[in-house]
């Protein structure tokens, strides 16, 4: 059990932490701590955390685990804040999109504390005490990266803490995580808000195409209703691997938009169904492995 757990960022992904944990009698006490009042008293009402402060360090000072729910751009500061006040032996963890940022900024903690990276693969569109819920890493991937000079013990409680929430832990190298990420999270996200902007500035007076958006338009954009200032952050946190997995989602919409002027109607079959092959295989793999 973690006797007491400090949530910097008591939102959808810190108060789920919570909850879970509570749920499974995983934790003692909660502290709850960040900039907005109303959001932490609603988070105590809930039940999610059982005391709550504005003051970061009055947060961590007695917290042998302490999880960090901010945006990345944000990392830095609140390490650098929490670092003279956390206890000897102390584990330092983050719930981020990217790692190897979180690593970097995470060496200002002093020696006598362990920094964990972990990242997991869940969520919604939704910020807010008020989000949270205890099931949201049930049955979920969370990824942890490790290196040679890690702290065993360090990262085998916050594997616990994460199993106990519900989730599978799975370890690989940053980089690795950073770049498989930016693949199938970031880049999506990013499309999605490129997408709800290409269509809406297409609005007129007499033209509107949001007025006949359906299904399809809503299940591909839900996720351009998330957080801009948490995406804005992840975006620039792993601007590099972002920059080459835009180049590749450009070169397919080419190779698309190659096939429409030259009325290929067989290479735009092959474009489609390559994609329908590569969803539906994915599909599959996650009912059979009931994720």
């Amino acid at each position: 059990m973690i006797q007491t757990l400090a949530i910097i960022g008591v939102g959808l992904i810190g108060g789920s932490l919570a909850l879970a944990l509570k749920e499974r009698g995983a934790v003692g006490k909660v502290i709850g701590a960040g900039r907005n009042e109303d959001n932490l008293k609603l988070a105590e009402s809930l039940g999610i955390v059982d005391s709550w402060t504005t003051s970061l360090i009055d947060a961590v000072k007695d917290a042998d685990v302490v999880l960090i729910a901010v945006p990345m751009g944000a990392y830095e500061s609140v390490l650098k804040t929490i670092a003279p006040a956390l206890k000897d032996g102390a584990v330092v963890t983050d719930a981020g999109s990217t790692k190897q940022h979180a690593i970097e900024v995470a060496t200002c903690l002093p020696e006598h504390v362990s920094f964990i990276a972990a990242h997991p693969l869940a969520g919604t569109e939704k910020s807010g005490a008020d989000a949270a819920f205890p099931t949201l890493y049930q049955d979920h991937l969370c990824i942890v990266t490790p290196d040679e000079t890690t702290d065993k013990k360090a990262l085998a409680v916050v594997e616990k803490m994460w199993q106990d929430a519900g989730a599978n832990v799975v370890s690989m190298p940053a980089a690795e995580h950073d770049k498989l990420l930016g693949a199938v999270s970031h880049l999506p996200h990013l499309a999605a808000f490129a997408l709800v902007n290409a269509v809406n500035k297409q609005k007129t007076d007499d033209f509107d195409p949001m007025a006949y958006a359906a299904g399809g338009f809503k299940d591909f954009t839900r996720i351009a209703s998330s957080s801009p200032e948490m995406w804005r952050d992840i975006a620039l946190a792993n601007r590099d691997t972002l920059e080459q997995q835009i180049d590749i989602l450009l070169d397919e919409l080419q190779n698309i938009r190659v096939a429409l002027q030259a009325s290929d109607k067989e290479s735009l079959t092959a474009l489609f169904s390559s994609a329908k092959d590569a969803r539906d295989d994915w599909l599959a793999k996650r009912t059979k492995e009931n994720i």
